[in-house]
């Protein structure tokens, strides 16, 4: 067992790696829309949906204008879907080697374990993604400084320097604590969601195989629930990190709440919902493919079946 373990972890990461590229290619433009509606103020709304945010964008940066900062995203993704559902499937895999079927508690704590290590990994290109992808809407506003300002909004070299220059290699990590109460919740909801939603599509108890569209129905399933329980911790982190504000602590919560209402939480949820369930779904279907096996020259292993 332990041999089967050890040369199915590479395969695992490059299944996590390939399909997160897969999946954010996919629903970026929402995920760009999901950003931009999230980070705008009160009597400042240049957008007043998802469809409105897409179609003014295309009429004043283009088709690509909708792929602005993918790059960044796609680097981002490709490590985060590896680590999260590698880690995911170790720490269930330790949490059942007593040989008992995992309790919810015990998948829970796997996937808390399992958004803690992505989160650590990732939170400097996520930080990165949000600042491109809010580039046009702070392009806008900084025309009023003049073009040079502008330009600046949608360039990533001088967002990585300033943050490097001022704020240091610890800059990166800004929003951090608000980052880890956004995913590391998710992971908690959906990994234990998934697997059960999953198990239910198995053919029978001696084949424990699961028809493709049925991965995508769990992982659009399970991410749409994660995805709004924990909305409100996404808008948080996202208020803290995409405008280089001040240092504040994750009771900025109460800052939002009294400017803006309780509204304000769940402000983006549909288009987050949007963005999460389908980028899971796929994500689902091309980790359970074995693209990692077939290139490595393994078995497909599947530990939820174990």
């Amino acid at each position: 067992m332990a041999q089967q373990q050890q040369i199915s972890l590479p395969a695992k990461l490059i299944n996590g790696g390939i399909a997160g590229m897969v999946g954010v290619t996919c629903v970026f433009p929402i995920d760009l829309a999901k950003t931009r509606l999230q980070n705008q103020r009160s009597g400042q709304q240049l957008y007043r949906n998802m469809m409105d945010c897409l179609i003014k964008t295309v009429k004043s940066e283009g088709y690509f204008g909708m792929y602005r900062g993918a790059a960044v995203n796609l680097t981002l993704v490709t490590p985060e879907k590896a680590i999260k559902l590698a880690a995911n499937d170790f720490f269930r895999h330790q949490l059942s080697k007593d040989g008992g079927k995992l309790t919810v508690f015990k998948e829970m704590l796997a996937g808390c374990c399992a958004g803690m290590c992505q989160v650590i990994v990732t939170t400097p290109m996520e930080m990165l993604k949000i600042q491109l992808q809010d580039a046009g809407r702070l392009g806008k506003t900084r025309l009023k400084a003049g073009p040079a300002a502008a330009l600046r909004s949608y360039n990533a070299s001088p967002i990585t320097r300033e943050l490097l220059n001022t704020k240091g290699v610890t800059g990166l990590y800004r929003g951090l604590g608000a980052t880890l109460m956004r995913d590391m919740p998710f992971s908690v909801v959906y990994f234990p969601l998934f697997a059960h939603l999953h198990q239910l599509g198995q053919h029978s108890s001696g084949d424990p195989s699961v028809p493709f569209y049925w991965s995508f129905m769990s992982g659009c399933m399970a991410g749409c629930v994660a995805a709004v329980a924990v909305s409100p911790c996404d808008g948080q982190s996202l208020s803290r990190q995409a405008l280089l504000l001040t240092p504040l602590s994750v009771f900025h919560s109460r800052k939002i709440l009294k400017k803006e209402g309780p509204g304000a939480f769940l402000k983006g949820a549909s288009c987050r919902a949007l963005v999460i369930a389908p980028l899971f779904g796929i994500a689902q279907v091309v980790y359970f493919v074995g693209v990692g096996e077939f290139l490595l020259g393994y078995s497909p292993y599947n530990i939820y079946s174990a």
